[in-house]
């Protein structure tokens, strides 16, 4: 039988709303009010640049909230010659501009990820990649995109004037959010690696996007044993990883177990003096078979007075103990534990301990400091790790140490170890290294999706020199070693273990575009038949269908 309680007044459908709405659209909310010009661009009715009044704006703000609900024109095309375990694996590796990729999974991935980790261009400066400095093997996807005109011009940055060199950044990064909160489950989270030069201003994104109310933590991670002796002003050695949820209700992050095979002391010596009475047989003890007398151990206020003898046998107090001391629990907390299972010890000092019950269910969240007290590693692990795994340095600038991503991925997956693991500026394949690694440690099946633009290697590079032509090819090349590595490590622990992943790479549909000649129109439409584009095939046009409808 369900119980209603009759209240006096009928519901108040107008805050019901809100909240539906809120739910939907976090971010058109400004201080609990509906900011309804934005809900107005959220919904497709667009405004002009210049009669915005949110809060936090930049110039082309509107063009990238756009950009991120233009639709997508392109397809993944499978490519089962550089796949690993094609017909088994459940992992996937994705070339291609990340906007347009998280574009093509909204359908299939649609609140599916439970964890996004991404590490994306650090504004120093310097131009960075994404998504201006393309080459012309991928001007296509400009076109498409509406990030170039016909001239092969950028329509949304414009990196010459100094005033804006926040807002390419901004606008890079901007519709890549909106897109990747859609993929996320409703107890999903994301995790963000960023510096100083934009650690205030992705918070603010990340507020509008997911909502003020979703923010969990801004970590600060040590990346650096010993900073830069190069700073005339500080030696920098940290970094930060800002961390948002979906829905902030119900999320539970891991950080290790809490003492769950740590015994706690039963006395301390700032606790008023309590008698307490030990049932026999039950407590265990290290002193040695014989009788104890009844008398006082230890010194000052944490002395203990034994009130009766006790006999020890085989590691078991046989006897009754009756003992005044500094006790944290009372005799009914004592029963009641003892009941449900905790453990009593007798120190050969003749101090108490117990091991409770419950302990290994207890666990203690996460610090917001991350460095060696938590198993991370720095920079300079990181380093370390590519050289191993390469058998030699240089082939990966800047990569995160392999123990960072498994922190992370852990905090969220250890309560569900068969979950969705994203990220969408891959680099060196980082985070797919860790998702094989932590499903070694503690047999989960988490998967993962790796997105990376195949950006060219400099030709004077260690890694070009080396035969990678891209990041890409790193980063493919990675997850094979890697997971070699652990399976050879794990032997039959890891006989099930998923090392496999499908590449897909970003390309135009394979529905050619109608374009007919109206001086021979018959003829444009014999020759649109056959629709699909010359050299495709038919996995090619599966995959699309898959994509596009959600299947």
């Amino acid at each position: 039988m369900i119980e209603t309680t009759l209240k006096g007044n009928t519901p108040d459908i107008a805050e019901e709303n809100i909240q539906k709405l809120k739910t939907i659209f976090p971010e058109v909310f400004t201080e609990n009010k509906v900011d309804f010009e934005k809900l107005q661009q959220v919904l497709g009715d667009y405004v002009e640049d210049s009669n915005e009044r949110y809060n936090f704006t930049w110039n082309g703000k509107g063009r990238a909230l756009r950009l991120s609900q233009t639709p997508s024109l392109g397809t993944l095309r499978p490519c089962k010659e550089e796949s690993k375990d094609w017909d088994t694996t459940q992992n996937l590796y994705i070339e291609g501009d990340n906007l347009e990729v998280l574009k093509l999974l909204q359908k299939s991935y649609h609140g599916k990820v439970k964890v996004i980790y991404i590490d994306p261009p650090y504004n120093t400066g310097n131009e960075f990649v994404y998504p201006d400095d393309f080459r012309d093997s991928l001007e296509n996807y400009k076109k498409l995109t509406g990030q170039v005109d016909s001239e092969g011009n950028r329509i949304t940055t414009n990196t010459e004037s100094s005033g804006r060199y926040h807002t390419d950044w901004l606008n890079m990064m901007y519709p890549r959010l909106r897109l990747a909160r859609n993929l996320l489950t409703d107890d999903g989270i994301i995790f963000i690696s960023i510096d100083d030069n934009e650690a205030e201003n992705l918070k603010k994104i990340c507020n509008e996007v997911f909502g003020e109310d979703n923010f969990i933590a801004q970590f600060v991670w040590i990346k650096k044993k010993k900073g830069s002796h190069l700073s005339k002003t500080t030696r920098s050695m940290t970094e930060y990883i800002l961390c948002y949820s979906k829905f902030i209700e119900g999320i539970e992050l891991y950080g290790e177990d809490a003492y769950s095979d740590k015994q706690q002391p039963l006395a301390k010596r700032t606790n008023s003096v309590k008698q307490l009475t030990f049932p026999k047989n039950i407590v265990k003890t290290t002193l040695g078979d014989g009788v104890y007398n009844a008398n006082k151990y230890g010194e000052g206020t944490s002395a203990l007075i034994f009130k009766k003898d006790i006999i020890v046998s085989n590691g078991i107090v046989n006897t009754e103990i009756v003992v005044d001391g500094p006790f944290v629990w009372t005799q009914s907390k004592l029963d009641e534990e003892l009941m449900n299972g905790t453990i009593a010890n007798l120190s050969s000092k003749f101090g108490f301990n117990v091991l409770r019950s419950d302990q290994s269910e207890k666990i203690k969240r996460p610090s917001t400091l991350i460095d060696n007290k938590v198993n991370v590693g720095t920079n300079e692990d990181a380093y370390n790790e590519t050289i191993e795994l390469f058998g030699q340095a240089g082939i990966m600038s800047f990569p995160k140490p392999l123990s960072l991503i498994k922190f992370l991925v852990n905090t969220i997956t250890y309560f569900d170890k068969d979950s969705m693991v994203l990220d969408f500026f891959s680099g060196s394949a980082t985070t797919a290294h860790a998702v094989m690694q932590l499903n070694a440690e503690d047999g989960g099946n988490r998967k993962f999706i790796m997105v990376q633009l195949p950006e060219p290697t400099d030709e004077k590079s260690e890694a070009y020199k080396a035969g990678y032509m891209n990041i890409c090819e790193i980063g493919k090349e990675r997850i094979r070693r890697a997971g070699e590595k652990i399976k050879e490590e794990k032997g039959l622990e890891a006989q099930n273990l998923d090392i496999g992943f499908k590449v897909l790479k970003l390309d135009t549909s394979n529905i050619r575009k109608w374009q007919p000649d109206y001086d021979n129109l018959e003829q444009s439409l014999l020759d649109y038949i056959d629709n699909y584009v010359e050299g495709r095939t038919e996995m090619d046009v599966v995959y699309e269908i898959m994509l596009k409808y959600g299947l």
